[in-house]
């Protein structure tokens, strides 16, 4: 029998009381308890910083006192609007029934439909889905995608269940969302996250297509999806992609570089990234393709270092075939895999877990530049100390962007049910031929076939979707940017800021309905 909950404008006490007192540093790629900490901080000491949704309020209030915007406007942005959870019955290995635990949270319905992914992990807890979904409303405000944010989660390992199992969980709270009306191409739009991907969100599409037979737009109801469900060329790499963009681009502000004292663009840059799934590997091989070393990568059970830089592919292909890094040729292997986050280097790029770069080991950082590719990866008190340090930080809802930007071009592409390029790349391709001939015969010499196929070439799907998400990142890049100057603040909080002002002007411009 399936039991749901819907509360609505959930507080701060009330997450207190639904969610679970374990601490989020307990995960796999926590420091362990017999680590020592710097300056006197103890496991304790780290035990006690706030969880991941009081962390991120605390940052939202420190750009909030830079908009002059009334308390209550300020707390209307702040708290989520809706949250539902949910209990399933699914029969497990043994025959045995588990009750599986499901959440959606929509943040805000200033813009529709919300957006955010849907995680499968047994950290999944009622505060981390708020506190993700809050952080989506921002992140994708900051990029200029009109979406409110959501997140959803389903408390399980999903490497314990069997494929036939993990469609059954995923049907399951799929059919719970669209129960309680929490899903639909104009209402809250799904995506994959840690522990799902493209056949999840297939298996979504198809339970709601069940029960909304009528509704042509029913692809647009998740994203992430594969291309023969409706999905886009690109997506799969475009949070990685959007890390790098965005570290490409903050190479090129002067007070960065002279604040750091590298030299513009990637080449030659050291590079440690934490994480070597999907975010983290794409993140990787676009760095190494444009001349970064890529001297450590980290994974829950290990990392390697290799001062020299890391293959890439090499690296993955060993991963694949011994489910580990240790002993990968050439490099030396850490067992404690959060170590690798001390590394000197010049990009600490952590695409993991939140509060990876704690009070314990802030001071131990030692990279000129931090890129947050992943959701959370720093408490508040570590930002503070590695900003005393000097060191520039480009914040999660800024720089892993890039998923949710691309979402919203897939969301586009199932709304007009056309790929994108295939009513223009012909014509394009026809105009420039027309070009290259004309010059040749003004030149009265011949372009060769490689330099005029590459001319003439139009663009593909996944060619405009690289060119959405650059620009789109590039002008994230300088509105922050513009914004940290002008407040004399750090980039952080300058997103926020951006991102609450423009929330306020949508509030402002649509009224506030009972208000």
């Amino acid at each position: 029998m399936l039991s749901s909950t819907t509360i609505a404008r959930t507080t701060l006490s009330a997450t207190r009381s639904l969610v679970r007192p374990s601490c989020v540093l307990a995960r796999n790629y926590s420091t362990s308890s017999s680590s020592s900490h710097s300056h006197g901080v103890t496991q304790a000491d780290v035990d006690a910083e706030p969880r991941f949704l009081e962390c991120f309020k605390a940052f939202f209030d420190k750009a909030a006192a830079l908009s002059n915007l009334k308390p209550g406007t300020l707390s209307n942005m702040k708290e989520c609007k809706n949250v539902l959870r949910v209990e399933f019955p699914i029969k497990n290995e043994h025959g045995d029934i588990d009750i599986i635990t499901g959440y959606r949270a929509q943040h805000s319905l200033h813009r529709v439909p919300c957006k955010g992914g849907i995680r499968f992990s047994n950290e999944v807890d009622l505060q981390e889905v708020m506190a993700l979904a809050s952080l989506m409303t921002y992140k994708c405000a900051v990029v200029d995608v009109p979406f409110g944010g959501a997140k959803g989660g389903v408390r399980i390992d999903p490497k314990k269940y069997t494929v036939a199992q993990r469609e059954k969980i995923t049907r399951s709270y799929a059919l719970a969302l669209c129960q309680k009306n929490f899903i639909g191409p104009g209402l809250d739009v799904p995506a994959p996250d840690m522990g799902t991907g493209e056949q999840e969100m297939s298996w979504i599409v198809d339970t709601y297509r069940a029960f909304n037979t009528n509704d042509v737009d029913s692809a647009a109801c998740v994203t992430g999806k594969p291309i023969s469900a409706g999905g886009i060329r690109g997506r799969t790499e475009a949070t990685g992609l959007g890390v790098f963009y965005g570290i490409r681009e903050f190479l090129s502000y002067e007070e960065v570089l002279k604040k750091t004292g590298l030299t513009p663009g990637i080449r030659g840059k050291t590079v440690v990234i934490q994480g070597f799934g999907n975010v983290g590997y794409w993140a990787a091989k676009f760095f190494e393709e444009a001349g970064a070393k890529i001297i450590a990568i980290a994974e829950h059970n290990g990392a390697v270092h290799n001062p020299e830089g890391l293959d890439i592919d090499a690296l993955l292909k060993f991963k694949l075939q011994h489910g580990t890094f240790i002993d990968f040729p050439g490099s030396t292997s850490i067992a404690d895999s959060v170590k690798a986050l001390e590394i000197p280097c010049d990009i600490l790029i952590p695409a993991a877990l939140e509060k990876q770069i704690h009070i314990g080991n802030a001071h131990r950082i030692n990279a000129k530049i931090i890129g947050e590719a992943a959701n959370g990866p720093m408490t508040p008190r570590a930002d503070e100390i590695l900003l005393n340090k000097g060191v520039v930080i480009i914040p999660d809802l800024l720089l892993n962007a890039g998923g949710v930007t691309v979402s919203y071009f897939e969301w586009l592409k199932n709304l007009s049910h056309v790929r994108f390029g295939r009513l223009n790349k012909k014509w394009e391709e026809s105009s420039k031929k027309m070009l290259v001939d004309f010059i040749e015969k003004g030149l009265n010499r011949k372009i060769g076939d490689a330099e005029k196929n590459l001319i003439i070439h139009g663009a593909d799907e996944v060619d405009i979707v690289r060119s959405g998400l650059d620009d789109t990142m590039t002008n994230a890049c300088a509105e922050t940017r513009k914004s940290a100057n002008e407040k004399n603040t750090d980039y952080r909080t300058a997103a926020l800021y951006n991102a609450i002002m423009k929330i306020k002007a949508v509030y402002e411009s649509s009224g506030n309905l009972f208000a």
